[in-house]
């Protein structure tokens, strides 16, 4: 069975105060962007000689460290535990969402996991259920088990829907090949509340973004590389309603109302992607 993973932006995200267990505590809105993988999951033959019960190939774009510890087997394993009798799978993953983007793409790839395996093997999980699991995984994991727009508190992980509809608008996407340290990011940040939380600035009018809809992370992130800060800037100059980088970077997203060819404007070497925002 195959299924195809999708990425996410963030609609604001302020650090509101670290947890005593080293973490940080965050509000933002989760909005879902039709950038995808695919994953396809197949039953191994039960006389294939593998170690492992789920294996893993990675095609199109490369992931850092080892494969097994690749989310979509962290899901599988994590399934298995409470459901002996699955059966061992091959995963292949093609990779068209940028890795290191604050895009979501493990994240989603972990919950789409999750979701084909209940659907594969009927395990009769429920979406509350399968929601639980994924958050077991990562912060924003648990987006990706429905996928549609969400306001999140906790670590991530602590969902609300809202009914926000953007499919009127149209993004740009622009990802340059700037490696981003997540932890050096949350060093230079001062938790604190934002005057208008992001949940209540989403439901304002969009002309009202660009001065309430902050990402804390932007501050921090463009003054350690300046040419992101330069990606923000180049998106309203071209028209952009509201520009704002994603989680902690690299990626770097405009919400326009008429359609642009994102890729002739920034260097060749650079990801770009366009297209009509989703519902």
């Amino acid at each position: 069975m195959i299924t195809f993973p999708i990425a996410k932006i963030n609609l604001g995200l302020n650090i509101v105060e670290r947890r005593p267990d080293g973490y940080h505590n965050l509000e933002t809105v989760f909005y879902p962007v039709q950038i995808k993988d695919a994953l396809e999951l197949t039953m191994m033959n039960t006389k294939f000689p593998s170690p492992v019960d789920c294996d893993i190939k990675v095609s199109n774009l490369s992931i850092e460290g080892d494969e097994q510890h690749n989310l979509v087997v962290r899901a599988y394993q994590l399934l298995k535990q409470d459901f002996p009798q699955m059966p061992r799978v091959h995963a292949h993953l093609w990779k068209g969402i940028p890795t290191q983007a604050g895009m979501g793409g493990g994240s989603s790839d972990c919950g789409y996991t999750i979701r084909l395996l209940n659907e594969m093997f009927t395990l009769g999980l429920s979406d509350e259920q399968l929601i639980q699991y994924a958050a077991r995984l990562g912060a924003d994991c648990a987006f990706f088990i429905l996928s549609r727009p969400a306001y999140a508190e906790g670590i991530g992980e602590q969902l609300q829907p809202i009914s926000l509809d953007l499919s009127t608008y149209y993004i740009g996407i622009v990802r340059p090949d700037i490696p981003v340290s997540t932890r050096e990011a949350f060093s230079l940040i001062k938790p604190a509340r934002p005057q208008k939380c992001c949940r209540d600035v989403v439901m304002q009018p969009i002309e009202t973004w660009r001065n309430d809809l902050t990402n804390d992370f932007e501050q921090s992130v463009f003054t350690l590389h300046p040419e992101i800060g330069a990606i923000k800037q180049r998106l309203y100059e071209l028209g952009a309603v509201y520009a704002a980088m994603s989680g902690s970077g690299s990626s770097v997203f405009g919400i326009f109302r008429e359609p642009i060819k994102i890729g002739e404007h920034f260097p060749e070497d650079m990801f770009t992607y366009c297209g009509r925002m989703s519902v």
